[in-house]
């Protein structure tokens, strides 16, 4: 049987999703779940690999087992197994050429930055490890403006993290395929990339069909240096021009980033 999760979780106490020696993550939690309800050892497999500190709404996994079980049983005994930080939102058999990451065509992301730019807001501790306090006084126009500049098709290596090892690059993805090219691409298309503010967030919201490892959270750095008129806002397709991580901005903080929403076919 081959099964589709949606989960959502609190990456706060993991070291991201990807399975690490010694260390507590999100895909090797689930892996011991699933192994103390059937006694399977499966790695299941994820839409994208978040980092430390980011969390998912809808993060998607696929994984095989041959014990049957049914699907209401399984999601009940996973949600019982698992710790409060992650949750399964829903279950189901699906056909066995479905992958969690091959078979997604879009993904969307979002970030919350709290804005304490003066001393009369304080970020308070339950809310700190989901958002990024920025002391920054911001503008909530140019940001959009800036988030603008990178709707349709570009190279986003100037947004990617850095890469000295070139024999472990396929690290640079959050969604890697499973033979990594020789020599990556770095071209994205990025359909929805707008701010808006909610109550005292400004949240940005970005859907593409894929995105490097660390772009997103170093494309809101660099619209954050806008806003605060550290560059300017037009300086966005210069940036993507370099192809230069050194050219864009810095990288904002993990605690703000949230896997949205997974899309299939």
């Amino acid at each position: 049987m081959h099964w589709k999760l949606i989960l959502t979780y609190d990456g706060t106490p993991f070291n991201g999703w990807q399975i690490q020696p010694n260390l507590p993550t999100v895909q090797g939690t689930l892996a011991n779940a699933i192994h103390h309800i059937t006694g399977e050892t499966i790695l299941p497999q994820g839409s994208g690999r978040t980092d430390t500190g980011v969390h998912a709404l809808a993060q998607v996994a696929t994984f095989s087992l041959t014990v049957p079980i049914p699907a209401a049983n399984l999601h009940r005994a996973l949600n019982r197994a698992l710790p409060a930080s992650i949750r399964i939102l829903s279950i189901e058999e699906v056909p066995n050429d479905f992958h969690a990451r091959h078979s997604a065509k879009r993904k969307t992301y979002e970030y919350r930055i709290l804005p304490c730019d003066n001393d009369t807001r304080i970020c308070s501790p339950m809310l700190a490890p989901y958002v990024w306090p920025c002391r920054y006084a911001l503008d909530l126009k140019i940001l959009q403006q800036a988030a603008t500049h990178i709707l349709g098709t570009h190279d986003f290596t100037s947004f990617a993290a850095n890469d000295p090892d070139q024999a472990t690059r396929e690290n640079r993805y959050e969604d890697e395929h499973a033979n990594p090219p020789s020599t990556p691409c770095f071209t994205r298309t990025i359909d929805h990339s707008a701010w808006h503010q909610q109550n005292d967030l400004l949240i940005y919201r970005v859907t593409g069909n894929g995105f490097l490892h660390h772009m997103v959270r170093n494309l809101v750095g660099t619209f954050v240096e806008a806003a605060a008129n550290r560059i300017s806002d037009a300086a966005i397709p210069e940036i993507l021009a370099a192809r230069d991580r050194s050219a864009a901005g810095p990288t904002a903080p993990a605690s703000g980033l949230f896997l949205v929403e997974v899309e299939y076919e």
